[in-house]
């Protein structure tokens, strides 16, 4: 099973947190948030999520176990997994319509879980983890990346709109997607090559 780089990986966890396409999301959940304010909130959101992503990373091989799951079965559901989360990039919808947000601040959720620590990116560090547990330092390292951008794209979020309108920021979340499709088919592939001969000689 091929696995991933440094590089490879920070783009896959990139593609799975979204940080452009969460803007809407944070945007909507500090609006009875200070200006002033709006940018610690959001630190502390992307730390708490980055610490829940690592915790997973380092417990993820006793999860596999105690869950009797198989690196394979990982695989191939963190396939589904990516390739739906690819669709909604690609064809949005109104993901906070009818979505209640608390009043005031915000804490952990709606921000950290599940905007930026969502299934899709815990599955995903599992999988890094379960491929490679001997470069787990390398993976945190492309988490670490991962999470530093997120923080700085989603405190800058209303200078990115402004500079390339809200437009360009859609359309390139939509290139994002039609990667994250492609990623997602790999993934996929991959995991029938193995699955198919183990049916075969079943």
């Amino acid at each position: 099973m091929t696995s991933y780089t440094f590089t490879s990986a920070t783009i896959l966890l990139l593609l799975i947190t979204d940080p452009l396409g969460n803007i809407p999301i944070f945007a909507s959940a500090l609006r009875n948030v200070p200006s002033s304010r709006r940018p610690w909130v959001i630190v502390r959101e992307v730390a708490i999520a980055f610490g829940l992503l690592l915790s997973f990373m380092f417990m993820g091989e006793g999860f596999l176990r105690q869950m009797n799951l198989s690196d394979l079965a990982l695989q191939l559901a963190g396939a589904v997994v990516l390739f739906l989360i690819a669709l909604r990039m690609i064809f949005p919808s109104a993901r906070e319509a009818g979505s209640p947000l608390p009043e005031g601040e915000p804490l952990i959720v709606p921000l950290a879980i599940p905007a930026l620590a969502g299934p899709s990116a815990l599955a995903t560090v599992l999988l890094l983890v379960s491929q490679a547990p001997e470069r787990r330092l390398e993976w945190v390292g492309a988490l670490s990346v991962t999470m530093a951008v997120c923080a700085v794209v989603l405190v800058l979020a209303d200078r990115i709109q402004r500079l390339v309108g809200e437009r360009v920021v859609l359309a390139f979340e939509r290139l994002m997607g039609l990667i994250l499709v492609a990623v997602s088919v790999e993934m996929l592939l991959r995991g029938l090559k193995v699955l198919v001969p183990q049916l075969l000689r079943g």
